[in-house]
């Protein structure tokens, strides 16, 4: 009989990333009885278990391929069929990222299961047991509660920075199980001909507590200097809304929202964003939310903790000097 929880861990340059622990503290939370276990693929996954297990695996499964160097759908399909052949867990989590976003569909579709994708908080229903998911729906307007259906398996995917990851602790141990896949890259229907690294200056967007980000109304690319220099003073990211980066203002990789990235800082700081639905399906989760607008019907006001009505030209060197002041210069 199926039972515990199986993620589907990712790795970003020898270590685990973080939504792997993140993932597995959301499953350790649940409360489902059987095992809490992680799926590990990569070129060499093995040292990674005892780091796995310290943040909560119960038993790792290590899927290695020397031949990939990063996410291929076909091998990454095979090594999760793989990993829950023998886990049989009741519920699978993904993280959904890029990773998880294409994987978990083609992996719910392959074995008739449910998936509630882009989740913020899972609880199961006293009753029954089954998972209880709760996500966002009409650009993140509103929330609805998933349910899963009895005898099928349940997955999710969850949203990054919206779980937290257990403490850390060493002195944990898993068991550690190698997968045999039998995986052939020439075979594949997908070939993966060359990967770019995406150049990224300072913290990551989707792993920064603080994000300075800008919309339209900066009017142009110039004033972006500003939001690079005010993060940089605060140790966090730029990014911004999808117009400037549709104007070519800034890189695409910049952009937050419905078709950007999903991010939950500690600190979300809207310059010139008038706060479209798109725009706030990707930044709701953050604990705080401060706008900079001189409109003052803009719609960003309505979710924002903070707001300051007036022109950003003004309202960042202001806020600029006083962050260098209370840093001491």
């Amino acid at each position: 009989m199926p039972s515990g929880v199986l993620v589907i861990g990712e790795v970003a340059q020898g270590r685990l990333a973080p939504i792997t622990g993140e993932l597995l503290g959301a499953g350790r939370r649940l409360g489902v009885p059987g095992p809490l276990s992680v799926l590990l693929v990569g070129p060499d996954p093995a040292p990674l278990a005892a780091e796995a297990a310290a943040l909560g695996a119960e038993r790792v499964y290590l899927a290695q391929s020397p031949a990939l160097p990063g996410y291929w759908p076909e091998l990454y399909l095979a090594a999760a069929e793989a990993a829950l052949a023998q886990a049989r867990p009741a519920i699978v989590l993904l993280g959904h990222t890029n990773i998880g976003r294409d994987l978990a569909p083609r992996l719910a579709c392959r074995l008739g299961a449910g998936l509630a994708a882009d989740c913020l908080e899972l609880a199961l229903e006293p009753a029954s047991g089954l998972l209880v998911a709760t996500r966002p729906v009409y650009g993140g307007s509103a929330q609805a509660e998933v349910v899963g259906r009895a005898g099928q398996l349940q997955m999710a995917t969850l949203r990054p920075r919206a779980f937290a990851a257990l403490e850390p602790d060493p002195s944990r141990r898993a068991e550690a199980i190698p997968l045999a896949l039998s995986f052939d890259p020439a075979q594949a229907a997908l070939q993966v001909k060359e990967r770019v690294a995406e150049a990224v200056a300072g913290v990551k967007l989707e792993d920064a507590q603080i994000i300075v980000s800008g919309g339209r109304g900066l009017g142009g690319p110039e004033a972006f200097a500003q939001l690079v220099e005010l993060a940089g003073l605060l140790g966090g990211a730029v990014g911004a809304s999808r117009p400037p980066c549709d104007s070519g203002w800034v890189p695409a990789h910049y952009q937050v929202g419905l078709t950007g990235k999903l991010v939950a800082p500690d600190l979300y700081l809207a310059v010139a964003i008038s706060g479209s639905s798109q725009h706030l399906a990707g930044c709701s989760e953050a604990k705080a939310i401060v706008a900079i607008n001189k409109d003052p019907s803009a719609n960003i006001f309505k979710v924002a903790r903070y707001g300051i009505v007036g022109d950003y030209k003004q309202v960042l060197p202001a806020l600029i000097a006083k962050v260098r002041e209370l840093r001491g210069g």
